[in-house]
């Protein structure tokens, strides 16, 4: 009950703290003391109205801010976990954020040489595509000499058990 209570006024606060209007009366606020300034003699009193409110509404919305990112943080782990859980990849990877941040790190470096791996071949990929386009094939570039032979003799044999 209290769980559910703290849930909705965190929200309701985070998203009311992130709007325009809201930093445009906060703003105000300043001006207006900044200005009343004089009228105190830029006491002490003064000077700790801003101060104390200022850090009050601080500490409240330290607690608040992080309440709603672990949320967000949570829903999101969790959302992953099921697109990694049912599509083709690894299924090792749910749960790495409660690993160490050197453990992490690992295994992020090698998704990263694994995705270079990937980049690698589907640039060389891409590279024969181009060339073969400006021979004006659809195939990868012909060779010559004995590589060509072989190949023709290649596809002659294909065509011959197909047809049998």
């Amino acid at each position: 009950m209290i769980e559910k209570v703290f849930t909705r006024i965190a929200n309701q606060v985070a998203h009311l703290a992130g709007l325009p209007a809201t930093f445009a009366i906060c703003m105000a606020i300043v001006v207006v003391w900044a200005l009343s300034g004089p009228f105190f003699g830029f006491s002490d009193t003064w000077q700790l109205v801003i101060n104390t409110g200022t850090t009050i509404i601080t500490f409240l919305m330290v607690f608040l801010i992080q309440n709603t990112q672990n949320r967000d943080g949570a829903a999101i782990q969790a959302k992953l976990d099921e697109l990694i859980r049912v599509s083709r990849a690894h299924n090792h990877f749910i749960g790495i954020e409660h690993l160490t941040e050197s453990e992490v790190e690992e295994i992020r470096s090698k998704c990263e040489a694994a995705a270079k791996r990937h980049d690698s071949e589907i640039a060389e990929k891409a590279a024969k595509k181009a060339v073969a386009g400006k021979n004006g094939t659809k195939h990868a570039p012909k060779t010559t000499g004995a590589a060509t032979k072989k190949t023709t003799a290649g596809k002659n044999a294909s065509k011959k058990k197909a047809a049998a």
